[in-house]
């Protein structure tokens, strides 16, 4: 499982709606419990492509938050991306580019007009839902 606060949601969900149509991106730290992931930090991002459909994080800025990680004392859960006109699962893409397999990657889709925030384990060509709790 994977807890994730409502004001990191809320961050997440006005970033990508600001970014749009370009996909926003970022990184997502806490630690873990058990078998839950706690999200402790949401770390926004500049998509250096500045495309609608791909994203890379600003190496610079990466850095800058893993090193912000390892000073509180966090771990590196994974990342978090949005798709403006898609829906909220890995693309071929996503997945073809998902080189942890330890990591979780939540997909928040802009397309309807209800946001939809999912995290997956992938894995390789497949990729299978991770329960997600916002609160």
């Amino acid at each position: 499982m994977i807890k994730l606060k409502k004001s990191d949601y809320e961050t997440i969900l006005a970033h990508a709606k600001k970014e749009a149509p370009i996909e926003a991106c970022g990184l997502i730290a806490g630690h873990i419990e058990g078998n839950d992931k706690v999200i402790e930090k949401v770390y926004i991002l500049t998509n250096v492509d500045h495309a609608e459909e791909h994203f890379t994080l600003d190496p610079r800025e990466q850095l800058a938050a893993i090193k912000d990680m390892r000073a509180n004392g966090y771990e590196q859960l994974g990342n978090w991306h949005s798709h403006p006109v898609s829906p909220s699962r890995p693309s071929d893409e996503d997945k073809r580019l998902a080189y942890d397999s330890t990591a979780s990657y939540m997909i928040l889709s802009l397309m309807d007009d209800t946001p939809v925030l999912n995290s997956f384990h992938i894995e390789g060509d497949t990729a299978s839902k991770e329960e997600l709790v916002i609160g």
